[in-house]
């Protein structure tokens, strides 16, 4: 893990996005310029993980569907395994990681990364679109300090998605309404997206 070298920017390149905290909504205008090529580069997770000076981008992928007029959100609790240790046992809607130096095989570095992570992470059963919804930064935390989330929000056609990562626990669509009553159970990117999202 402290070898994986991942996908970064300089933090000065947070001015695109007006200096924000919390949730903003997407602006691809923002988002390509975010993935200027000059101004991304890999660094190693050890180094960077500490250094608020640089921010890892991540996709943060939400899963929803809507049964019988109700709106369901793919949720899970974050077991030991998973990658970020400071996260461990709190509840999720996203699903997501770091762009790794391997993704830049892909044309589109950015893409490959997310679409490796869903498919490592989640195994999808249905039709859906996707959409960019927003950003997110959380600066009152230290692991906030350092990542910098790309939402992304999957409509599925019906509620056929599954974990395929054992460390993705509890796993499941629940109701929106009642995630938003359990809301401090979340990390707070999961909270920021609920709130948020789903006004």
């Amino acid at each position: 893990m402290a070898d994986e070298e991942v996908l970064v920017i300089p933090e000065s390149r947070m001015e695109l996005l007006g200096g924000f905290k919390g949730f903003r909504p997407f602006c691809d205008k923002a988002f390509q310029a975010l993935l200027t090529p000059e101004f991304m580069q890999f660094r190693p997770r050890s180094q960077v993980e500490e250094d608020p000076s640089f921010k890892q981008l991540i996709p943060y992928v939400v899963l929803q569907c809507e049964v019988e007029g109700q709106t369901q959100i793919f949720q899970y609790t974050r077991g030991k395994g998973q990658g970020e240790k400071r996260l461990h046992a709190l509840r999720s809607v996203g699903i997501g990681g770091h762009i790794s130096r391997e993704d830049a095989a892909g044309e589109d570095l950015y893409r490959s990364g997310m679409e490796r992570e869903l498919t490592e992470e989640t195994v999808i059963e249905s039709p859906y679109s996707e959409e960019l919804v927003g950003f997110i930064y959380d600066d009152t935390s230290p692991v906030g300090r350092v990542h910098l989330g790309v939402v992304h929000r999957l409509i599925l056609e019906k509620p056929a998605a599954r974990a395929r990562e054992i460390d993705l626990t509890d796993s499941g669509f629940a109701p929106l309404s009642k995630l938003k009553e359990e809301l401090d159970r979340f990390e707070t990117w999961s909270q920021l997206c609920l709130v948020n999202m789903f006004r």
